[in-house]
This record gives C-alpha cells, structure tokens and sequence, in this order.
C-alpha cells in the first residue's frame, strides 16, 4: 500500500475509530485499526466484535492495499506529525511507515495483514432505512443516556430503548432508581422500529452525533435494522452495534399517569442550590432533602461526617408542605441535561416517585424524568 493523505483527515477518521478499538481484548487484531486503499479512497474501520465503525475520506492512492496496526500508536504518532500530507506506506510483514511530506519525521510501526483483520457486519440491500435529524438523535440521548444502568451484568437496563412509531421517535432509559424519556415528531415520516442499544454504543453516538454537529457535516442521521444490528450512518461514518436481545422494562407503568401536587421552579437556581447542598451530603447516598411550602422550596443535607447545609429559593407552588429525600446527582442529571428556564416538579406523599418535566413542553417535542425517592 503507498498513499498520501492530509494529516486532518487522517487524524478525523482514526480518532473516529480508536475508541470502538477493544484494547483488552484476547484477540490482538481488534486492538488495531484497518487501513484499506483502493481507488482514490481511504477506509479507515475499527470493531470490538460488538460495535464496528467504518469511515472513508479521498486520498492519492498509488498502491492500493491492506494493513491494520495499533490503534493508540498509530492515533499518537499522527497526532505528532507537522501539518500537511503524510505518505503512508506498507513493506514486507506489514510493516507500516508514516512520514510527514518535506520533513524528515518519520514512524515504523508494526502491523497485521488487512485480510487478517475481522469482517465488519454489512445491512441487507433490502434493509429498512429510518432518517433523523442529527440534532434530534444529540437531544434524545442528551436527556437520557445518565440514566442508564453502568451494571453490564443486566443487560436489558445496560442499554437505552430506541422506539419510532409512525411519525413519533422516543428514547428511554432506566437504571431502576430513575427513569428518563424523551420524544419528538419526525415530520412527513412513518416508520416502525424498536431497538435496544448498549451503553458503550449509545456513547459512541452521542460522539458522532457532536462531532457531525460542530463540524457542520451533516444534517441527518440514517438508521438501518438488519438482522441482529443496527447500523447508523452520519456524515459519512457508518457506525454498527449488535443489539441487545433482552425485554426492556414495561417503562409506561413506571411514569405515574398523575400527581397530586406541581411545582414550577427556576431550572438554573435549582442546579445551583442542589449542587452546592450536595457537597456536605453522605458520600455513600448522595441524599439530600427537598421540603416545599407555599412559593418555597427549601434543600438540606445532614451528615454527622461532613457536617449541615441549607438553601431555599422561591416557586411557583401552593399548596401543603411535603418533605421528601432524593439522591441530588440524579435531580442534577435531569437538571443538567434540560436547556428551558423552567422545570416542572410534580410530587405526591413521601414514598412516591417524583416526575420532572421541561417547563416549556409542546405536542412535539416532550421530555419525563422519574426518580425515585429515598429514605433520609
């Protein structure tokens, strides 16, 4: 293989790709990335067996071929290349050489042969295909990702539910302390799909999805379900996960149909008052209490380790006081992941689940938080 290729586009396309590459694993092949030339195009593809990434970018391919090499060594070598064209090219034993065009700077590193390197999964021709603005996949997994289970021994909770039913599309995630939802109208389309996606992917897209974002690069996002996979292709980078095959909780029992009392409060001074009170809460609970009065919310936190905190602010409440213990990292999860000026708090007795709501909420676009509460 002999290519020439700017440094940007190279570093874009491997630093896409190193983080699905599974430095742990037994099999040494999934710790590299694959560099395939042919035509006037580059293919740079990373997989750990479960997720796969595949992205492409023009190149001066003299010599097509195959090679796959370290990940990281190969991401860090780049990284400290001068900028411009870099030459790359392979000799006997897939050794691969990178050198900046016009300095003397120069890698060996080694690497297997291309052909050795595991087959990324491919969507059936016939495949149904789903379009999404990237904006909209960004916003659902935003205020939702937090609340997925990090325990990868439950799967089912280890991963985000991705539904779209008819023109509407929703994500939804439960770690069985809190659960969050969020979905919207995709205009002018009708489709059917449910997926179940695993943590690591879900952070790989959200990635993706930022990138494509800051960088302009595309307005949407395609989604194709084939076999056991789905495959999500965005600004050129086509991303695959293997599904999890497991039953998401009955999330629509969980979300209360009604509560008995709503409160409006400033989203922004409610962060602020529980991040600060949560600095003197239990290291191991995290728990805080909320009380509520008419037009005041008061937060405190007691710990014969790190001592008292106070702080009240004022909302937009009527009605008797009620005091409930909530862990304050999940309210700010919520709290962090929402954009409006104001959030509705619906609450019922001391032992029920509360609902948090966007303030600005429209037939649209809609967003439920549950968290459950805690005992103080």
């Amino acid at each position: 293989m002999d290519l020439e290729i700017p440094k940007k586009d190279l570093l874009r396309l491997v630093s896409r790709c190193q983080g699905v590459a599974d430095k742990k694993s037994a099999m040494p092949a999934l710790a590299n990335v694959l560099l395939a030339a042919d035509g006037s195009t580059l293919r740079v593809s990373a997989t750990d067996l479960y997720l796969g990434v595949t992205g492409q970018v023009n190149a001066q391919v003299k010599t097509p071929g195959s090679v796959a090499v370290p990940a990281r060594d190969l991401l860090e070598r780049i990284k400290a290349m001068p900028d411009g064209p870099l030459h790359v090219t392979t000799s006997e034993g897939a050794q691969t050489t990178i050198k900046a065009v016009g300095s003397p700077r120069r890698y060996t590193l080694p690497g297997i042969p291309g052909a050795e390197f595991p087959q990324l999964p491919m969507p059936t021709p016939d495949a149904p295909r789903l379009e999404l603005p990237v904006d909209l996949l960004a916003l659902l997994i935003a205020r939702t990702h937090f609340s997925i289970s990090t325990d990868e021994t439950r799967a089912h909770v280890n991963s985000a539910l991705f539904e779209w039913s008819g023109d509407r599309v929703r994500m939804v995630s439960t770690d069985g302390h809190r659960l969050s939802k969020m979905e919207a109208t995709v205009a002018g389309s009708a489709a059917t799909a449910t997926m179940l996606i695993p943590l690591k992917a879900i952070h790989e897209l959200r990635r993706l999805a930022d990138e494509a974002r800051a960088e302009k690069d595309a307005p949407v996002v395609t989604i194709t379900q084939s076999g056991p996979s789905a495959f999500f292709t965005i600004a050129g980078t086509q991303f695959s996960v293997k599904l999890v095959d497991a039953q998401f909780p009955p999330y629509q029992q969980v979300i209360p149909a009604m509560t008995e009392r709503s409160i409006r409060a400033p989203r922004s001074a409610l962060a602020d008052a529980l991040k600060a009170i949560s600095l003197a809460a239990s290291d191991r609970t995290g728990g805080v209490k909320i009380s509520v009065t008419s037009g005041s919310l008061r937060i405190t936190s007691e710990s014969p380790d790190t001592g008292n905190a106070f702080d009240e602010l004022t909302i937009d409440y009527d009605g008797p006081e009620l005091t409930i213990g909530f862990n304050a990292k999940y309210f700010l999860d919520v709290l962090n992941g929402i954009d409006d000026e104001e959030i509705i708090f619906g609450i019922s007795g001391e032992l029920d689940p509360a609902v948090l709501k966007a303030g600005n909420e429209s037939s649209e676009r809609s967003y439920v938080a549950v968290i459950m509460p805690m005992r103080i």
